[in-house]
C-alpha cells in the first residue's frame, strides 16, 4: 500500500502542487497506519491511534473540499468523457469516505480504544483494505482528470 502511494507520487508529482500536497499527506497517514501496528502500550498506541486518525481526517477533507471539486472543474472545462468517471466513483469515494470517518470516531480517545481493544486487529484490517480500495479510485481519478489534461493546462 505504501509503494502504491509513493508510486502515486512519482507519477503525478510536480504536476499540481495541490495533488502533491494531497498525496504527501496520504503517504504521512499511511505511514501513521503502519506506526499503530508497533506501537508498544496502551498509551503509545492511543497516541499513535489519535495522530492517524487526525492525518486520515485531515487527508479525507482535503481530498472532499480541494482536490476532488478541482478535478471536477477541470473535467467539465475539458468535456473529454472524464465526468462520466467521476460520476462513477465518487459515490464509492463517497462510501469509503463514512467508513473512514466511523473508525475516526470508534478510536478517538484513549476512553475509546479502551473499549474497542479487542476489535482493533480486525478494524484496522479493514481500514487498510478500505484505504486500499480508495487510493485506487483516487489515482484513477488523477489519472483520468488531471494527468491527461496535463498539457493543456500547462
Amino acid at each position: 500500500m505504501l509503494e502504491n502511494c509513493k508510486t502515486a507520487q512519482e507519477r503525478w508529482g510536480g504536476t499540481h502542487e495541490m495533488i502533491d500536497r494531497w498525496l504527501s499527506d496520504r503517504q504521512q497517514a499511511l505511514i501513521s497506519f503502519f506506526a499503530i501496528q508497533d506501537a508498544q502500550g496502551k498509551e503509545n498506541l492511543a497516541e499513535n491511534l489519535q495522530i492517524f486518525s487526525q492525518q486520515l481526517v485531515d487527508y479525507v477533507s482535503e481530498g472532499h473540499f480541494e482536490i476532488y471539486e478541482q478535478l471536477f472543474r477541470e473535467a467539465k472545462e475539458f468535456d473529454d468523457g472524464g465526468l462520466d468517471l467521476a460520476r462513477e466513483l465518487y459515490p464509492k469515494i463517497e462510501l469509503t469516505t463514512q467508513q473512514l470517518l466511523n473508525f475516526n470516531d470508534r478510536y478517538a480517545s484513549i476512553d475509546l480504544v479502551d473499549a474497542n481493544i479487542t476489535t482493533l486487529k480486525s478494524d484496522l484490517s479493514a481500514l487498510g483494505e478500505n484505504m486500499t480500495e480508495r487510493f485506487d479510485m483516487e489515482d484513477q481519478l488523477i489519472e483520468r482528470l488531471h494527468t491527461v489534461h496535463k498539457k493543456q493546462l500547462a
